[in-house]
């Protein structure tokens, strides 16, 4: 490992905001097309621990979104396989995976101990919301990614407060279930104000319950936009960070 590896990371952040980023214990929960983008970001900049938390084994049909994977690790867990290559490649960065379904019988386990920060690039409704709410009951800081699917204007990507997402059929959904739960604000997010049309629809609705491992719709997505609110999320984390 060269001592200059993160010389650029220091010009920017400064000294005393990387040693916080060298100690802090990060999880990224949902490894799609949006949260392997936010974790290699995070350990490329310094990370001190990453916790890899996804369900899902990889699909030919996301590869064309994944920045590590190949057809070789089609059928293996997402996780193992971007563990593998931020092990080989960010040796200064602590990789923990959980090969688990996040929901609210199993948030407990898997946010114990609480880290400093949770990433969350769940693409479905349920599980989302149970993250989001277990995290604010809790309050472990997370930022949290809209819906990046069928967009492709970079331009009309935005960052703020859950409260102030629009034109996005995941967030709307998302701050309903949201605030039957007494949560309105206070969620730092990531998401895109261009019409997706019937693209952009969450993978779940009202009446469906919890379903390990169940097929979902494929939602039309490039690698751009994805990657776009992964790297976004990261600089949230970093900003986080310098606090």
């Amino acid at each position: 490992m060269t001592e200059r590896r993160f010389d650029r990371v220091l010009d920017l952040l400064g000294e005393k905001t990387h040693n916080r980023l060298m100690k802090a214990r990060i999880a990224v929960i949902g490894l799609g097309g949006v949260g392997c983008h936010a974790a290699i970001a995070l350990a490329r900049c310094g990370a001190g621990t990453l916790v890899l938390v996804d369900f899902d084994l990889l699909t030919e049909t996301s590869l064309n979104r994944n920045p590590v994977a190949g057809l070789s690790d089609v059928g293996k867990p997402k996780v193992e396989i971007l563990a593998l290559q931020l092990r080989r490649t960010c040796p200064n960065t602590e990789i923990e995976t959980l090969i688990e379904f996040f929901h609210e019988d199993t948030a407990a386990k898997i946010l114990d101990p609480p880290p400093d920060i949770v990433v969350d690039a769940i693409d479905s409704l349920n599980p989302k919301v149970a993250l989001l709410e277990y995290c604010v009951r809790n309050h472990i800081p997370v930022v949290s990614s809209m819906g990046a699917s069928g967009r492709r204007d970079p331009s009309l990507v935005r960052r703020g407060d859950i409260s102030q997402t629009s034109n996005c059929p995941l967030a709307k959904q998302l701050r309903k279930y949201l605030r039957k739960r007494g949560i309105s604000e206070g969620i730092q997010c990531v998401y895109s104000v261009e019409s997706a049309g019937k693209h952009a629809l969450p993978p779940d609705t009202d009446d469906q319950t919890l379903e390990r491992g169940r097929i979902r719709n494929r939602i039309p997505s490039l690698i751009t936009i994805p990657g776009i609110f992964g790297y976004a999320l990261a600089d949230l984390v970093l900003e986080f960070v310098e606090e």
